[in-house]
C-alpha cells in the first residue's frame, strides 16, 4: 500500500485524523481498524477519532466518523466544524457547504479558522431522570439526543466531580442501552453561559471538548435555568463556543455550534502504520 496522506486538525482540544477517502482506498470493513491503529495515542497519529471524507451524490461530501475504539459515530459536533474546514482548503466544497452523516445532511460556514455549524432538531427530551450510582448517591440529569445521546448533570461542584469514575457508570448504565451515552458536567455561570466538562462515548476518557455535548449542555440549560441564546460554552480545553438556538415552547429550532478551529499538521502514513489494520 503507498503512504496515506492525511490531516489533523482540532476543533477546542478535540483532535482528529482526517483522510480524503473518495476514491475509495479506505473500505468500509477496514475504517474501524483503521481508526484504532490511528488514533492510539503514543503508538501513532494519536486523535480523539478518525473522519474520512467520501463522494456524495446528495451534498458537497459525505463523510464516516469513527471513535478512537473503532466504533461509527452518527455525528460529532467539532469533528464536524474540522471536516467543513478540511474540505473547503482542499477545494472539495466552497465556503459554505452541506455533508451527509448518518444523523442527516448537515450544513457548515466556514469563516477562516471559524467554523459555524448547523445541527439537526434534538429530539428524545428527558428531565429529572434519577439513578444511584456506584457508591449508592443518587445523581439526577437531563438527557437529549443532538445526533448522538448525551446525558448533562448540573452543578456547582464542577470541579470535584469524577467525570471518568462517573461518566463511564452512566455511558454504561441500562437506561441508556444498547447505545450508551455521552456524559456531561455543567455549572451554569451566568444567563448566557456555561462550563462543562463532557466524559466521551467511544472516546473512553474525559476529553477537552465535545461539540454535541456543549449544544446539549446549553440547550438543557435553556429549559431548566431559562439561559437565553447564544450560549457561551466553556470547555476544559480552555476554549469557548457559541451555541445559536430559537425555543418554541420545549422544541428547539435553527440550532448552531459556532468555533474556532485548528490546522495542526498533514502528513503521510507509511505502510507499516497500517500493518495489521
Amino acid at each position: 500500500m503507498q503512504p496515506l496522506e492525511f490531516a489533523k486538525l482540532n476543533g477546542s482540544g478535540n483532535d482528529f485524523i482526517i483522510v480524503d477517502n473518495r476514491a475509495g482506498l479506505l473500505g468500509p470493513e477496514r475504517l474501524p481498524n483503521v481508526a484504532r491503529a490511528l488514533c492510539r495515542r503514543r503508538f501513532s497519529v494519536g486523535a480523539d477519532g478518525l473522519i474520512a471524507i467520501e463522494a456524495s451524490g446528495r451534498a458537497d461530501f459525505r463523510w464516516r466518523f469513527y471513535n478512537a475504539d473503532g466504533s461509527e459515530a452518527a455525528m460529532c459536533g467539532n469533528g464536524g466544524r474540522c471536516a467543513a474546514r478540511f474540505a473547503f482548503l482542499k477545494g472539495i466544497s466552497g465556503p459554505q457547504l452541506s455533508f451527509e452523516t448518518l444523523a442527516g445532511i448537515i450544513r457548515a460556514e466556514v469563516k477562516g479558522r471559524r467554523v459555524k455549524l448547523e445541527l439537526l432538531p434534538p429530539e428524545g427530551l428527558r428531565q429529572g431522570v434519577t439513578i444511584a450510582t456506584e457508591g449508592g448517591d443518587p445523581v439526577t440529569m437531563d438527557a437529549l439526543v443532538v445526533g448522538v445521546p448525551h446525558a448533562v448533570i448540573f452543578t456547582d461542584r464542577l470541579d470535584s466531580w469524577d467525570v471518568r469514575g462517573v461518566g463511564r457508570f452512566i455511558r454504561y448504565h441500562p437506561l441508556f442501552q444498547p447505545e450508551g451515552t455521552n456524559v456531561n458536567f455543567v455549572s451554569v455561570l451566568g444567563p448566557s453561559e456555561i462550563s462543562v466538562r463532557t466524559y466521551e462515548r467511544g472516546v473512553e476518557e474525559e476529553t477537552m471538548a465535545c461539540g454535541t455535548g456543549s449544544v446539549a449542555s446549553a440547550l438543557l440549560a435553556a429549559l431548566r435555568y431559562e439561559l437565553v441564546s447564544p450560549v457561551a460554552v466553556r470547555t476544559r480545553g480552555g476554549e469557548v463556543l457559541s451555541v445559536y438556538f430559537t425555543l418554541e415552547g420545549d422544541a428547539f429550532k435553527e440550532v448552531f455550534l459556532e468555533g474556532d478551529t485548528a490546522w495542526v499538521y498533514d502528513g503521510r502514513l507509511a505502510p507499516e502504520a497500517l500493518e495489521g489494520a
